[in-house]
């Protein structure tokens, strides 16, 4: 008699490959400033490894503002817009800024979201800062979210916290098919291919427009 208990291995779904799903929809990457070098030297001044997929992005992408909401407006090899100092600097500013009292729910309280007795920034085991938006949100990579290693957490424009166990690239995906990935009321969602802005990054340089290819959304 045949046992009529099947695998769980049949009904599961297969797993995204995120990093490639990111790739496919902003199309081939420019890799203008990919050098191994100037992440080994962020890592070290940093004291921690950057996740790969990110590294990926920004070495395929940055600096660059996506759909004329995101921005990855810094690479550690370009001195024009070097993420090294990015980092440093807004690094600084959350830093002065934040309050240690938190008035928040424990959903919404940063050091809940990440475990941790207090939130630091730009340090081995604080939030580092990867991404912001034009509305006023702010994209962390966080040494761990609801359990979740290398995670992503965001301040939205309302002054919300929010983890996100998941990749960056997950993140960005999910951001980029307009799921509410930023923040309250945070959703964009486009149809067409994604813009792709690229700034300026040395003298006599301007402003650059690509797309990426078409969606099929």
């Amino acid at each position: 008699m045949l046992s009529e208990t099947w695998p769980d291995s049949i009904f599961e779904e297969p797993m995204t490959d995120y990093l490639q799903a990111v790739f496919d929809m902003l199309g081939p990457a420019e890799n203008r400033y990919a050098d191994p070098a100037a992440w080994l030297r962020l890592e070290q001044e940093l004291g921690r490894e950057l996740p790969t997929d990110y590294k990926a992005i920004v070495d395929a992408y940055a600096p660059v503002q996506l759909n004329g909401h995101l921005y990855l407006s810094s690479h550690p090899a370009c001195a024009w817009r070097e993420l090294g100092e990015e980092i440093r600097s807004t690094s600084r500013v959350w830093a002065e800024s934040l309050r240690e009292s938190y008035d928040l729910a424990p959903a919404e309280d940063p050091r809940v979201i990440c475990n941790r007795p207090q939130i630091t920034f730009g340090t081995p085991d604080g939030l580092i800062p990867l991404a912001g938006t034009d509305q006023g949100a702010a994209v962390f990579l966080a040494p761990e979210v609801h359990g979740f290693p290398d995670g992503v957490v965001v301040q939205g424009e309302e002054g919300e916290w929010a983890g996100h166990p998941m990749t960056f690239a997950e993140w960005l995906y999910r951001y980029l098919t307009g799921e509410e990935m930023a923040g309250w009321d945070s959703a964009t969602f486009y149809t067409r291919p994604v813009r792709l802005e690229y700034p300026p990054t040395g003298p006599g340089e301007r402003t650059r427009e690509a797309y990426g290819p078409e969606r099929g959304m």
